[in-house]
C-alpha cells in the first residue's frame, strides 16, 4: 500500500483543534489569492522560486505539494496567506494550521536540499491594505523531520483505512452488474456512451428521452468504470431537489442490489437548511454545535465512514450524536465520500467546494450534470451581480458611525455614476464599470470588513447582506469581458440598480469541465448541440449522443392550433379560442390535462373563461409562490382515473421533472412559445448574442423557449404503455424554423 497525501489535507486532519470559529471571514476570492499571491513574489529579490513541488514518504505514507516560496539566499520557506481585516482577530487554532503545514513544507524542503536547518515564514498578505505580516522562526531539520513523522503517524491508521476501503471499493465497482433483470429501450445505449466517455476522458452532451431511467443509465456505467480509470470521485450535480432525491434513488439502488458494497455516498445540503441553530453565529462563543467541533470531529468522522449512507437525515443524527454541525460535518465528509450529490453550485459555481477539493487533492473526478438544459441560466445566475442603490441609502441611516465614512463615500461616487449616464433612459448598458466607482465599492468593503472582524458580536442581517452583494460584485468585476454586460436600472425614488449580468457563462464553466477526468451533460432537450456547446464553454472535442426513443408517434397525438396566436398583443383575442380547444379535446376524451401558459396573468385569464365556459368541467390553478405542500396537493388532483383541467405556468415546477405516468396525465395545451419576454434586458442579450454567435433572436429568444416547450410536453408521454396528445397553441408552431426543433419521434403535427 503506498497511500498518497496532499500538505495541506494532512495538516487539516491532524493539526486542526478547538472550536469551529468563521468570524475570521470571508476569506479573499481564488482569484483575489492568486493576485496576492503574485504581489508577494513580485516583491521578492531575484531567485525567489514560486510554487515549488515537494515530496516525501513516511512508511506507507506518500505526501506531496507545493510551497508557496522560497528564497534560496536566505534558505527561507515561505507560507503566504491572503486575508482582510485585523489579524489579531485570527483564531489561534488557525494560526496553528498554518504553522502545521509550513512545518511539513519545511521538512521536505529540507530532505530535498539536504539542509541542516531553514527558516519558516508565515507571510499573512491583506487583500485591502496590500500590507504583509511576517513571522518567522528558524528550525532544524531533525525537528522538522520529527514533527513530520508525528503528523504521517496521527494519519496513518487513517491511510490504511482508506487505502482498504478505497481496494475493496474498486474491487467491488469492476464487477457491479445493473440492479435490474434488463436495461429498458434506449437506457443500454445511453449507459455505453457514457461508459465510452468515461474511458475517452472527454466531455459528453446526451439528450436522451425522459421516461427511459437516465439517472440510473449515467450512474451505473460511471461507478463501473471507475476502478479501470483510476477515478477517484463521482460527483452528481442536479438543478433542483427532485434530481437529487432521483440520484440517491439510483444510488440506493445499486448498494440494494449489491449488499456491502463499500460505496460511501454523500447528499450535500444547503447550509440554511442543514442549520440547527440558524439563530447563532457559527463560532464556539454562539453555537454549541461549534463549540469543540474539531475536538469531536474525528469520533464523528470515523463513525460517518463507516456507516457509508451519508443522506441529510442518516448525517444529521451522526452529528449530533457527537454534538457537532451537521453541515459541517457533511464539508468534511465530502473529502472522504466516493459519490457526493448536491446541487451545480457545488462544482460550477466560483467559490465551488468539490472543484476546490478535486484541486487541491489532485482528485480524478466524474461529473454527471442532471437536467443539464438548466445550467445555462443557472451558471448565468452564479456568474451575475446586481447592488442596489436604494438598500444603500436605508444602510447609511441605521449605519455604525466607523462605517457612514465610507458609505457616504460610496453614495457620492453611485450619485456620480448616474450623473454620467442619460437621464431620460430607464435602463442602459454601460461601456465597463467606472474605475472611480469600483475604488469606492473596495473602500468601503475593507471598511465594513475591519468593522465586522472587530465587532464580531454586531448582528445586522442589512449590513451583512449588503456586503455580502458588494464582494460578489468586486468578484464578478476582476473578470468582467465580453461574456457579460453591464447595465444601469433607474427606479424613481429609489435610486439605481447596478448589474453585471452574465449572458456567456462559458469562460466560467470551461475550466470546470477541463478539470474533471470526464464529464457527462444529460437531458431530454439539449438541441441544437452548439447553443449548449457555446454558451457552457464544452470541449472542442465533446461528444454528442442523441438517444433514440423508445416511444412512437403511435403514443401522441400533436397538433397545432391554427389562427391562434399568443403574442402579447393579441392575447385578450387567444382566451376564447383557447377555451374552445381544451373544451373540445375534454369532451373528446375525459380525462387529467394539463394547461401551460407563458404568465400568471395570462394563466388566469384562460382559466377563469375556461371556468365559465365549463362549469361542469373539474379544474385547478397553479398559483405564485406555492409552497411544497400546496405544490403536492396540486400534482395529487392527478389521480389515476382522473378528470379535469389543471393551468400551470410553463417554465415552473410543474413543466419538468413531474412524473404522471399512465392515465394521471392524458394530455397537454401549451399556449406558448414559451419566448422569454422582449424587454430592455433581453434585446441587449439579443445584440450580445449576435455579436458573438450570429444568431442572435435564436439565442436569445427562440432556443430557450422551444425547450421550455419540448420539457413541458414530455410530461405526458412516460412509459411505452403511455398513450395521450399534446395541443401546441399558436399558428408559429408551422413555422420551419420552430418545427425543427421538435422532437423527431412527435413525427409531423397535425394542423386543426
Amino acid at each position: 500500500m503506498n497511500y498518497q497525501v496532499a500538505v495541506r489535507a494532512l495538516a487539516e486532519f491532524t493539526a486542526r483543534e478547538g472550536d469551529l470559529d468563521l468570524r475570521f471571514t470571508p476569506a479573499p476570492s481564488a482569484l483575489e489569492g492568486i493576485a496576492g499571491h503574485a504581489t508577494v513574489a513580485a516583491r521578492r529579490g531575484a531567485g525567489y522560486q514560486t510554487e515549488v513541488a515537494l515530496s516525501g514518504s513516511w512508511g506507507e505514507l506518500s505526501v506531496r505539494g507545493r510551497a508557496d516560496g522560497y528564497d534560496p539566499a536566505r534558505r527561507r520557506l515561505e507560507e503566504i496567506k491572503t486575508h482582510r481585516g485585523d489579524l489579531q482577530r485570527m483564531p489561534d487554532n488557525h494560526r496553528k494550521l498554518h504553522w502545521a503545514q509550513a512545518k511539513i513544507y519545511g521538512w521536505l524542503m529540507c530532505e530535498q536540499l539536504g539542509l541542516a536547518d531553514i527558516e519558516l515564514a508565515l507571510v499573512y498578505f491583506d487583500i485591502g491594505s496590500q500590507k504583509e505580516t511576517v513571522l518567522a522562526e528558524r528550525h532544524d531539520a531533525p525537528s522538522l523531520r520529527a514533527f513530520f513523522e508525528q503528523q504521517c503517524e496521527r494519519f496513518l491508521d487513517w491511510a490504511r483505512q482508506e487505502s482498504a476501503h478505497r481496494a475493496a471499493r474498486d474491487e467491488a465497482l469492476a464487477e457491479l452488474t445493473f440492479p435490474h433483470p434488463a436495461f429498458r429501450p434506449g437506457q443500454r445505449a445511453l449507459a455505453a456512451a457514457v461508459y465510452r466517455n468515461a474511458v475517452s476522458g472527454g466531455c459528453l452532451l446526451a439528450q436522451a428521452p425522459t421516461g427511459i431511467g437516465k439517472t440510473i443509465g449515467t450512474v451505473f456505467p460511471l461507478l463501473r468504470a471507475m476502478p479501470a480509470q483510476g477515478m477517484d470521485r463521482l460527483y452528481f450535480l442536479a438543478a433542483k431537489t427532485p434530481g437529487r432525491g432521483l440520484a440517491l434513488e439510483a444510488l440506493g439502488r445499486i448498494r440494494a442490489a449489491r449488499p456491502q458494497l463499500p460505496l460511501r455516498v454523500l447528499e450535500l445540503v444547503a447550509r440554511d437548511k442543514a442549520c440547527e441553530h440558524p439563530d447563532k453565529a457559527c463560532h464556539g462563543d454562539a453555537c454549541p454545535l461549534a463549540q469543540g467541533f474539531y475536538d469531536r470531529l474525528p469520533a464523528a468522522r470515523r463513525e460517518a465512514a463507516q456507516a457509508q449512507w451519508l443522506d441529510r437525515a442518516a448525517l444529521r443524527g451522526i452529528a449530533l450524536g457527537h454534538g457537532i454541525c451537521p453541515y459541517y460535518l457533511g464539508q468534511e465528509m465530502a473529502r472522504w465520500s466516493d459519490a457526493a450529490v448536491g446541487d451545480y453550485n457545488y462544482y460550477f459555481d466560483s467559490g465551488a467546494m468539490l472543484h476546490a477539493l478535486a484541486q487541491a487533492n489532485q482528485w480524478r473526478v466524474a461529473v454527471l450534470a442532471d437536467e443539464a438544459h438548466n445550467l445555462v441560466e443557472r451558471a448565468r445566475k452564479m456568474y451575475s451581480a446586481e447592488l442596489d442603490q436604494g438598500r444603500l441609502r436605508q444602510l447609511r441611516k441605521t449605519a455604525p458611525a466607523p462605517l457612514r465614512k465610507s458609505l457616504d463615500r460610496l453614495q457620492r461616487g453611485w450619485n456620480a455614476l448616474n450623473k454620467e449616464q442619460d437621464q431620460e433612459q430607464a435602463y442602459q448598458v454601460l461601456a465597463g464599470i467606472p474605475d472611480t466607482f469600483l475604488l469606492a465599492l473596495q473602500q468601503a468593503s475593507s471598511a465594513i470588513t475591519d468593522f465586522m472582524t472587530e465587532h464580531p458580536a454586531h448582528a445586522d442581517a442589512a449590513l451583512t447582506e449588503f456586503y455580502f452583494d458588494v464582494l460578489h460584485f468586486l468578484r464578478m468585476a476582476e473578470s468582467f469581458g465580453p461574456h457579460s454586460l453591464c447595465d444601469l436600472s433607474r427606479r424613481p425614488g429609489y435610486g439605481t440598480l447596478l448589474c453585471i449580468r452574465n449572458v456567456v457563462p462559458a469562460p466560467f464553466l470551461a475550466p470546470r469541465f477541463a478539470a474533471a477526468q470526464c464529464s457527462t451533460l444529460f437531458s431530454a432537450t439539449l438541441q441544437p448541440w452548439h447553443y449548449y456547446s457555446d454558451l457552457l464553454g464544452l470541449p472542442d472535442d465533446a461528444a454528442c449522443v442523441d438517444i433514440e426513443s423508445p416511444f412512437d408517434a403511435r403514443q401522441l397525438s400533436v397538433r397545432i392550433a391554427s389562427g391562434i396566436s399568443t403574442r402579447w398583443q393579441e392575447r385578450d383575442a387567444s382566451l376564447a379560442p383557447i377555451a374552445r380547444v381544451i373544451a373540445g379535446q375534454y369532451r373528446e376524451r375525459p380525462g387529467n390535462y394539463l394547461v401551460f401558459s407563458s404568465s400568471y396573468d395570462y394563466l388566469q385569464k384562460i382559466a377563469a373563461l375556461f371556468r365559465e365556459s365549463c362549469p361542469d368541467i373539474p379544474s385547478w390553478e397553479q398559483a405564485r409562490g406555492m409552497q411544497e405542500a400546496e405544490r403536492d396537493a396540486f400534482l395529487a388532483r392527478f389521480a389515476p382515473g382522473g378528470r379535469g383541467v389543471g393551468f400551470a405556468v410553463l417554465g415552473g415546477p410543474f413543466a419538468e421533472g413531474i412524473d404522471l405516468p399512465g392515465d394521471r396525465l392524458v394530455g397537454a395545451f401549451i399556449a406558448t412559445l414559451g419566448l422569454p419576454q422582449v424587454n430592455p434586458v433581453n434585446e441587449q442579450i439579443r445584440l450580445r448574442m449576435q455579436q458573438l454567435f450570429g444568431a442572435g433572436y435564436d439565442y436569445a429568444y427562440l432556443y430557450p423557449g422551444m425547450q421550455k416547450v419540448v420539457q413541458a410536453a414530455g410530461r405526458v408521454i412516460r412509459t411505452p404503455e403511455d398513450r395521450g396528445v399534446v395541443w401546441l397553441i399558436d399558428e408559429r408552431y408551422a413555422r420551419p424554423d420552430v418545427a425543427r426543433l421538435l422532437p423527431s419521434w412527435w413525427g409531423a403535427p397535425r394542423r386543426s
